[in-house]
């Protein structure tokens, strides 16, 4: 088993950033890839950005140039910094990874943009 925890979410200011952290414990052995989605309100689930064991890293079109998803392999943990942040990135976000049996999901934490 693996476990997700995630931290960082909050309200903010449009144009203000906050950092997402995702620390995985448990069974972490080859977590492969890593990553963030989100869904509003209303919305469908939808990835946000992903990054595999060696770096690779995927964002989706909405959230390039703002967010940079980055992972610290000594620590089991990856990180999703938003900076820019826009109304429309109010979301509850959860990390997420996968094994080769399963994909394991965090809990969530809300993000909210709003003046």
């Amino acid at each position: 088993q693996v476990q997700l925890v995630e931290s960082g979410g909050g309200l903010v200011q449009p144009g203000g950033t906050l950092r997402l952290s995702c620390t995985a414990s448990g069974n972490i052995f080859r977590l492969n890839p890593m990553g963030w989605y989100r869904q509003a309100p209303g919305k469908q689930r939808e990835l946000v950005a992903s990054i595999t064991s060696r770096g690779t890293t995927t964002y989706t079109d909405s959230v390039k140039g703002r967010f940079t998803i980055s992972g610290d392999n000594a620590e089991s943990t990856w990180y999703l910094q938003m900076n820019s942040l826009k109304p429309e990135d109010t979301a509850v976000y959860y990390c997420y990874a996968h094994t080769v049996a399963r994909v394991y999901w965090g809990r969530g934490t809300q993000v909210t943009v709003s003046s």
